[in-house]
């Protein structure tokens, strides 16, 4: 079972104010967001980790160092844990409240059992987050780990010492809470440590962290090291505890006629109107995917009986089997608005909108060792970027 440690946490200065110098996860920001938080303070966590310019990953490290030495960024006196709360409204109008830890999650050889991955992984360029972890010697954003040990959301719903709160753009109350209190840290560090956890979102930052570890290895001839860890928010995985929604798919290089053709061996496609607010809570109630043209035009997807025989009962699995033979470009993304804006902006020929994963399903993924298709799930809200750092001190 995986390692779970508190760590000494460099933190904002509590004059600063957090809403306007943390940031979402440097993968779902846009090039117009970053700039937008780069302006929105000279110490948004942005201008570090989304370094730009002529050698940007050594002009990151050393902003991050003068942050620290002129207190705008304030090491914890003592190893602690961070309590991380969001509260919000989620995609289907229900109000949510979930709970997990900041802390250090040992970093394993893929295949070793204790952290697992729930989904394939597309291929993805991973040289910036390593640049940045050397040039930084910090892990800046956390990997978000669900742990199968019953009862870990009761044991973080205590409060700790308030370290501040923000409310994002989408109305998420973000708020942090420190635990330096040694026995409370040996009980949620036991508990995280008692099974396994699988990653939900952060796969790629997880590889960089074992490829990091692996190079501090060679270079110091040790296994002790900070970069044995990685920074890791986890939470129980259970239903109340998640809010899982769903990635859509984008098709384009395939007409519109050759994807329905594709489709319609495997699926009964229904005309269902338009695209509207209730489309998706619709899908679910109807069991059924959900083709949409660039014109908001809907048709519902019916699975044909006997022809996913074998397949998982994912949207995603059944997508890429019944197109499996069919030549096209897919793409991802998460959001309606999104995928609308994408269709009007003639970036992909037609969309498919897909139900969200359980969180059964996904406890059936990690317990029987299976893998989701690429892009199966999308957990929210979206981790902050900035409310915790780990210095790892390797250098």
């Amino acid at each position: 079972m995986p390692r779970f440690e508190a760590f000494r946490a460099l933190r904002y200065a509590s004059s600063l104010p957090l809403g306007d110098v943390v940031a979402p996860p440097y993968d779902v920001i846009s090039e117009s967001d970053q700039v937008s938080l780069r302006a929105r303070h000279p110490n948004n966590i942005a201008h570090i980790d989304m370094p730009i310019g002529t050698d940007a990953y050594r002009v990151a490290g050393d902003k991050l160092r003068r942050w620290i030495s002129s207190g705008v960024l304030v090491i914890d006196d003592v190893p602690s844990l961070t309590l991380y709360r969001m509260s919000f409204i989620d995609s289907l109008g229900t109000s949510r409240s979930i709970v997990g830890v900041l802390g250090a999650l040992e970093v394993v050889d893929e295949g070793a059992g204790g952290v697992l991955p729930h989904e394939r992984t597309t291929s993805k360029a991973k040289t910036d987050r390593l640049e940045l972890t050397r040039a930084t010697d910090t892990n800046m954003s956390p990997v978000w780990g669900l742990s199968l040990t019953t009862g870990l959301s009761a044991k973080l719903q205590a409060k700790g010492e308030p370290c501040g709160s923000l409310i994002d753009s989408d109305g998420v109350m973000h708020s942090v809470e420190r635990v330096s209190d040694p026995t409370r840290l040996a009980e949620i560090s036991s508990c995280v440590a008692a099974q396994p956890v699988v990653i939900a979102d952060g796969h790629h930052r997880y590889a960089v962290s074992r490829t990091f570890r692996d190079q501090v290895r060679h270079r110091t001839h040790r296994k002790d090291t900070a970069a044995e860890f990685t920074l890791a928010y986890i939470n129980e995985l259970v239903d109340d505890q998640l809010s899982v929604a769903a990635i859509h798919r984008l098709y384009s290089n395939i007409s519109i006629d050759n994807l329905r053709t594709a489709l319609s061996a495997s699926f009964e496609l229904e005309v269902a109107g338009v695209l509207g607010d209730t489309t998706l809570r619709r899908m679910n109630d109807l069991g059924v995917l959900c083709l949409l043209h660039p014109d908001r035009t809907i048709f519902w997807l019916k699975p044909k009986p006997n022809t996913f025989v074998g397949v998982r009962q994912l949207d995603s699995a059944l997508l890429e089997h019944a197109l499996s033979t069919t030549p096209h470009t897919v793409g991802y993304q998460h959001g309606i608005e999104e995928v609308v804006s994408e269709l009007s902006a003639n970036m992909a020929t037609a969309a498919v909108l897909i139900r969200p994963v359980s969180v059964t399903e996904i406890r059936r993924t990690a317990t029987e060792g299976l893998l989701m298709p690429p892009k199966s799930t999308f957990f929210s809200p979206k981790l902050r970027t900035g409310l915790v750092l780990r210095p790892l001190n390797t250098n």
